[in-house]
């Protein structure tokens, strides 16, 4: 079985969308998004410094159209679900995972995130607040040192990483004294996010969100709450609001993943980060990142050989002869 998983905010670099660019049509769908989300998604993938995309505010939206940008160029026009067993996304990426499922369109899925980047952002900027990861160390020891601090474990990640949350002076104590054999990485976002610090975003982020249609997803699509999967459109919605304030489950959700059969996984641009846990905590699983172009064709490899398709067709379904 076949998994696309969608990353999130902190796996952007600058001008990590330039090669793809090159790619017929791609910066043109770029442009289409780049309207709904009132930015400059092109110029922010391709000339925009490091400080410009860490902004919250754009840093969202730019990883939401990169990752279906690529996948649509990934795809050639093949329907995802003949293609592809599950989706899941790691924080904003779940906005992605939730548009390749059919559960939002790209251009409802872009105005979702242009108000959740917008009002994190927002929220973010009422308290010094920021990010980081706990690398190693028994994971009862890094919750409690957490809690000791006041931290909040945002992102339960696996393959022994936590990212903590909280103020700058609760992280900076963290740094001081870190949990034993482990040590603390800031990360680079703008904020608390996934935390009671985000609580301002969640109430206007539902008022857009009750404006949207949504559909029941076309693809098994696992929720970042608990790992599971989630059947019902609405619900889907309403756990993306609420994922605003509340904890990213990416240790149980390739649990979950794993107890599906996934063989193969493939991360959307821009991508490493989830592929890079992928390899400590789904041991076994193949996985490709789709960084660049020169990735594609390593990917549809994957897609060919846990996707089930014969070995006479290529991945958007044309005959090969061989």
């Amino acid at each position: 079985m076949l998994a696309i998983v969608c990353p999130g905010q902190g796996s952007q670099a600058p001008g990590f969308l330039q090669p793809w660019t090159e790619v017929p049509g791609f910066s043109d769908h770029l442009q289409e998004l780049s309207e709904v989300a009132d930015t400059d998604l092109v110029a922010h993938g391709t000339t925009s410094d490091a400080e410009t995309i860490k902004d919250t505010a754009v840093a969202q939206p730019l990883i939401v159209a990169a990752g279906l940008a690529t996948l649509r160029v990934l795809l050639d026009g093949t329907p995802l679900a003949d293609r592809v067993g599950v989706l899941a996304g790691h924080s904003v990426g779940e906005i992605t995972a939730a548009s390749a499922a059919g559960t939002l369109s790209e251009s409802e899925a872009m105005s979702f995130v242009r108000e959740r980047g917008r009002g994190m952002a927002r929220a973010a900027a009422v308290t010094p607040t920021g990010m980081a990861a706990v690398l190693g160390g028994v994971e009862e020891d890094v919750l409690a040192a957490l809690e000791s601090h006041g931290l909040t474990p945002a992102n339960r990640n696996g393959a022994g990483q936590i990212v903590a949350a909280g103020t700058l002076e609760q992280l900076a104590a963290l740094q001081e004294t870190p949990p034993a054999k482990a040590r603390v990485v800031p990360l680079q976002v703008a904020g608390a996010f996934h935390t009671e610090h985000m609580a301002p975003a969640v109430e206007a982020l539902r008022a857009h969100a009750a404006g949207l249609t949504t559909h029941d997803p076309q693809v098994t699509l696992l929720s970042n709450k608990d790992g599971g999967p989630v059947a019902d459109g609405a619900e889907v919605l309403d756990r993306l609001v609420a994922q605003v304030a509340g904890p990213v489950r990416w240790d149980t959700t390739m649990t979950t993943m794993l107890g599906m059969g996934v063989t193969g996984l493939i991360e959307l641009c821009p991508a490493g980060t989830l592929v890079g846990l992928a390899k400590r905590g789904m041991r076994g699983v193949a996985s490709v990142a789709v960084k660049t172009p020169d990735d594609l064709d390593e990917a549809r490899e994957l897609i060919r050989e846990h996707a089930g398709i014969p070995e006479t067709t290529d991945p958007t379904g044309t005959s090969t002869g061989s």
